[in-house]
């Protein structure tokens, strides 16, 4: 469905006219466009970042809220409007600065090309603009939720890690995150996605597809439905540890992968951590288990050859690190020794998850090819199978690193 993309920039209050608009290939939730503004003096809409000769140019992040997703959007953005202005206030409170090679944008003290630019850091967290009318996001005749966020500058996101140092870094933000949110006034967040880490619920819905079996896959997949069933004890034992409370709920991301985290092009230093949408109540455990799952494991999520996946230990101990040099100062003793069972936890969770939806009939994730939710199946489970067999060298790298 097309969008009158300039329509929707023009109800935000971004400085400056429109110039350019481009949509963002990234994400698989959201609909995600580059607008670029110019002058006041500048000429109409053009589908391109080109601005104007003399023009200054600013830009910003156009979204479309996927409602199917999200099923209640003005919460999700009531959550990201209190996360946002909270960790900005606390920056600039602190009046910290970052330093970076590169021209400085519009929030940032004027630079040359190459010249070493000192920005406010507050300035360099993700702001939600608000509309001509005052509120944080615009509904369209349709229905559909649009938000605009400031774009940051001379920063950008990695999808796989080239280093051990990046690692670090990456699960460093998410500990940072994690500590800015630890006083976050008011009610608790939104749950914008309900049961979203409820383990025991998911295994109680794979039970329920196994015994259908709507599509006549069990047979083929009797390994991986045994598997689940041997090991379904995994899935209470973070649950029962916050019934009794000895595991506090924080404010957790939920999605913690390394391409929503912003490093900075000079430095490759953490900058902010994007993609806000599933931040709600949670698990410390929840944020370095999805780490451990998507960035300790080199091969990718649906690789066939199971020969290629398993935990690598350096970078698993570079994200220990990264995550204990924040949170080592907040966590309690229990949630401290179930940091490396929470990557065990994740882990497993997404594998019933791609198997349910395999025995399903492949309702929920996209496919590409025959079996892939089974392909994804069993990678999970080599990758749990693998952090079982090292799980007393794993706890101890993360009782070293805090």
């Amino acid at each position: 469905m097309g969008y009158d993309l300039e329509f929707m920039a023009r109800q935000f209050r971004a400085p400056g006219e429109p110039v350019g608009i481009a949509p963002i290939p990234v994400g698989h939730i959201n609909d995600t466009f580059l607008v670029t503004t110019g002058s006041p003096a500048a000429p109409g809409w053009e589908t391109s970042e080109t601005t104007p000769e003399g023009g200054v140019a600013a830009r910003y992040v156009l979204q479309r809220i996927n409602q199917i997703v999200f099923t209640k959007p003005v919460e999700v953005m009531a959550n990201v409007v209190r996360i946002t202005e909270h960790i900005r206030a606390k920056l600039k409170k602190k009046r910290g600065h970052s330093t970076f090679s590169s021209p400085a944008d519009s929030q940032c003290q004027p630079g040359a090309p190459g010249e070493r630019v000192e920005c406010p850091l507050f300035s360099r967290q993700l702001a939600v603009l608000g509309t001509r009318d005052g509120a944080a996001w615009y509904q369209d005749a349709a229905g559909n939720v649009w938000r605009m966020y400031n774009f940051i500058e001379h920063a950008v996101t990695y999808d796989t890690l080239a280093s051990a140092a990046l690692a670090r870094e990456a699960a460093r933000m998410f500990g940072w995150f994690q500590k800015m949110l630890i006083d976050l006034p008011g009610p608790p967040l939104h749950e914008t996605i309900v049961g979203f880490h409820n383990t025991p619920r998911r295994l109680e819905r794979f039970q329920e597809v196994v015994r259908a079996d709507a599509v006549n896959r069990a047979k083929a997949a009797q390994r991986e439905i045994d598997f689940v069933f041997e090991n379904a004890a995994i899935c209470h034992v973070l649950y029962d540890l916050v019934r009794r409370g000895e595991v506090p709920i924080r404010i957790a991301h939920n999605d913690a992968k390394i391409n929503n985290v912003m490093f900075d092009t000079s430095t490759n230093r953490g900058v902010c951590v994007i993609d806000l949408d599933t931040v709600m109540p949670g698990l410390s455990a929840y944020d370095f288990g999805d780490l451990v799952r998507t960035a300790a494991c080199s091969a990718a999520e649906d690789e066939r050859d199971l020969s290629k996946v398993a935990i690598d230990i350096t970078l698993f101990d570079a994200l220990a690190q990264g995550f204990a040099q924040e949170t080592g100062p907040f966590l309690t003793p229990a949630e401290k020794s179930h940091l490396a069972f929470g990557g065990k936890l994740i882990t497993f969770e997404q594998m019933i998850r791609f198997l349910t939806d395999y025995l399903a009939g492949d309702v929920y994730y996209k496919v590409h090819r025959e079996g892939h939710n089974l392909d994804r199946t069993r990678t999970q489970m080599k990758l749990v199978q693998s952090m079982i067999e090292q799980e007393e060298a794993l706890n101890r790298l993360v009782e070293r690193a805090l």
